[in-house]
């Protein structure tokens, strides 16, 4: 019974981990109108000022990229640790309920458990790897995302073949209350590149100038 004017994005993770997320939801039209100024500051830069950009990505990735990769390379081996265990302890109830240690519907109870979390655990492991191996070539993701800005001149409205090309994932965080005033802290990743910190329009304004001057 929503109109579009209404229509929000509800934090999902909030409905499955309660104790560490809050409830907290965006409008959609605040979604799309930070996501069109960002991504319009974005060509703006890349077309502008091409080679700045490539090296600061390059060498902002050095350290960031180092770091995130450990991270990922650790949940990676947790994960993968977790799933061999999980086979251990399924093989271990199973047992048990053979030989009438362990009821036929406790059996159900925690082999169903087992079994969904090693699902989602592999899930998990997939989508690790490929972030991994799509990390490990962070120059060509640079590349490749200048050559998608350079097809376009302008962006006046976002449409999803956009949305897709550009954006990775939005994080939209819980609230913090900063100077006195509750904000919602949202960081845009685009796709092979992360988050991009473009010119504000005060200072493409003087960058126009200046490349006209």
């Amino acid at each position: 019974n929503y109109s579009r004017e209404q229509a929000y994005f509800f934090c999902s993770n909030y409905r499955k981990n309660t104790a560490n997320c809050t409830a907290h939801y965006i409008r959609e039209k605040i979604v799309y109108t930070i996501v069109l100024e960002s991504l319009r500051r974005v060509l703006f830069y890349v077309q502008a000022f091409e080679k700045r950009f490539v090296q600061e990505q390059l060498e902002k990735s050095s350290e960031e990229q180092k770091k995130e990769l450990t991270k990922k390379r650790r949940e990676l081996a947790k994960s993968e640790k977790r799933i061999s265990e999980l086979d251990v302890l399924f093989q271990r109830v199973y047992e048990d309920n053979v030989s009438g240690k362990l009821t036929d519907e406790r059996f159900a109870t925690m082999s169903t458990s087992y079994e969904a979390e090693q699902k989602s655990l592999k899930e998990a492991v997939i989508m690790l790897h490929d972030e991994i191996e799509a990390q490990d070539d962070k120059t060509a993701n640079v590349l490749a995302f200048v050559e998608k800005v350079k097809r376009y001149t302008e962006i006046k409205e976002l449409t999803p073949a956009i949305v897709n090309e550009f954006i990775d994932y939005i994080m939209v965080s819980k609230k913090q209350v900063i100077d006195g005033k509750t904000v919602y802290p949202i960081d845009i990743y685009y796709n092979g590149v992360g988050i991009i910190t473009a010119p504000s329009a005060e200072e493409q304004k003087r960058a126009k100038e200046q490349k006209t001057a």
